[in-house]
């Protein structure tokens, strides 16, 4: 079976390192490496979560490769549901894995420099603001034709906002560096609380998880009540929306998915609406389409998608 070559882009994170978990024991996906950036904590946090991450989930393989430190221009943000360390109530050890001394923009310009000039693009999971890939495309553009396609949680179109009224997190913290992103023409499906809201993991599933996951059935369990927002009015049920994780089921089942092409632009100067992703439905604009954007979810195929992946740590191979 051939792969699909990947580096995670991320800022864990409780919903980042679910997502990690799960595409650690899919051999559909090569990780070519994690790229830490600042988001949900600082970047010093995000980086030693992903390397506790890699340690419990036995992927000590995967080079970390730490990233850029604050937004391109606006201040600083910070999220709001993974509790003081970012990742919930949960206790890991301090890592012995390292970071590499290579930072993420540098092997992003080398990598996908590299990709391009073989003509063998590597794939994009992005799960939190989009920093470093706004820098790595800055410094060397060319960089671009190495990018198969970007696979990116962000954004809030139909869907209202879930840090302002109008923008969703990942967008708010870099709104700059997504318009960037949005602006390279690489192809790009997005993944937006208009989808990540259908997937609720609800106190059931969270007994689920636990049940099945193996080793780090602990870990998980708590990680995953720890993000229940209990806020039954927004969302139907007690639980919380599966954001990051999405990106991860898309590039392993992509039938469990419907998306609508549209042009997407990205406020970034109205302190009101500032980060507000705006979807071009009906070709007002007359601009062609830069994304895919997930509009319906098969929200029981999912989970059933995650139980049979958190299943494997059961076995040797995950250990």
């Amino acid at each position: 079976m051939t792969s699909t070559q990947i580096i995670i882009d991320c800022d864990p994170g409780i919903d980042d390192s679910i997502a990690l978990l799960a595409a650690f024991v899919s051999p559909e996906l090569e990780i070519l490496g994690i790229t830490p950036v600042s988001g949900n904590q600082p970047l010093e946090r995000t980086v030693r979560n992903a390397l506790q991450i890699c340690e419990l989930g036995g992927r000590t393989d995967i080079p970390v490769y730490p990233g850029s430190h604050r937004p391109l221009l606006r201040d600083v943000i910070r999220g709001q549901f993974h509790g003081q360390s970012g990742l919930g109530n949960t206790n890991l050890p301090e890592p012995k894995k390292r970071a590499e001394q290579k930072g993420a923009v540098e092997f992003l310009v080398d990598r996908l420099g590299e990709a391009a000039r073989a003509g063998k693009p590597v794939t994009l999971g992005c799960l939190g603001p989009l920093t470093n890939i706004a820098m790595a495309l800055r410094i060397d553009p060319s960089i671009a034709a190495g990018i198969a396609r970007i696979v990116m949680m962000g954004g809030a179109y139909r869907e209202p906002g879930n840090r302002t009224m109008t923008a969703e997190f990942n967008m708010l913290a870099d709104p700059h560096a997504a318009h960037i992103v949005f602006s390279s023409d690489i192809p790009i499906v997005a993944l937006a609380l208009d989808a990540t809201h259908q997937v609720i993991l609800t106190p059931e599933h969270v007994e689920q998880f636990a049940s099945v996951s193996g080793r780090i059935a602990s870990t998980v369990a708590d990680l995953m009540a720890f993000w229940d927002r209990n806020q039954v009015e927004r969302y139907g049920s007690r639980g919380g929306p599966l954001h990051d994780p999405l990106v991860i089921a898309f590039l392993l089942a992509p039938h469990l998915f419907q998306t609508k092409r549209a042009r997407v632009f990205i406020e970034q100067e109205s302190e009101l609406c500032m980060g507000q992703t705006v979807a071009d439905w009906y070709n007002k604009s007359g601009l062609e389409p830069n994304a895919e954007i997930v509009c319906h979810v098969d929200a029981e195929g999912v989970i059933a998608l995650f139980l049979d992946l958190f299943s494997r740590y059961r076995s040797e191979r995950a250990a």
